[in-house]
């Protein structure tokens, strides 16, 4: 079979569709005189994009298979190979769902440019940090009982606001007065 242009269909309303083009191949079963055949399927209980997600993984796999047959010199896939289940999910070795919380995990420390310019280097491209860049120490913390001064000049784009502020008020009495 040789199925192109699958797509589901979901209309605003009725049942949603999955629709492909199938054009015919040798010993496929299908006359050749026929350009290709439409198929539709309609899902009146819902599963349309199951079925399409399911039927593209298994699509993949197969062009893979076809694919790893070709380099190895053979005509087709051996299909008692082809495992078209799923892969289990990844998990940890040694750990369960009721293993508790997970480990914390550790924060990136950053490294300055000037570190990283005459930092040695591993294979991998990660770059290797004096072990005071590794763990700084985090800066004082100020006493809470400390008194700061008032800044003496408004914070940035206070006047821009402020002549905004000044406009709209003026335009807002001018269309109220007339």
């Amino acid at each position: 079979m040789n199925l192109q242009d699958t797509r589901v269909d979901a209309p605003f309303f009725g049942a949603n569709s999955w629709t492909g083009i199938l054009k015919p191949v040798s010993g496929g079963g299908i006359p050749p005189h026929h350009a290709y055949v439409k198929l539709s399927m309609t899902f009146k209980d819902g599963g349309a994009f199951d079925f399409a997600s399911t039927y593209e993984r298994i699509k993949e796999t197969m062009a893979q298979a076809v694919e790893v047959a070709r380099d190895n010199g053979r005509q087709g896939p051996d299909l008692s190979d082809i495992n078209l289940e799923q892969l289990p999910a990844y998990e940890e070795v040694g750990t369960t769902l009721s293993s508790g919380p997970p480990p914390p995990l550790q924060q990136p420390s950053p490294v300055s440019p000037l570190a990283t310019a005459r930092a040695p280097q591993r294979d991998s491209g990660v770059v290797l940090s004096s072990d005071d860049e590794r763990n700084p120490k985090p800066p004082a913390a100020p006493a809470s009982d400390q008194q700061y001064p008032p800044p003496n000049e408004p914070p940035p784009g206070y006047e821009e606001v402020q002549q905004n502020s000044i406009a709209d008020s003026l335009e807002q009495r001018v269309r109220n007065a007339s």
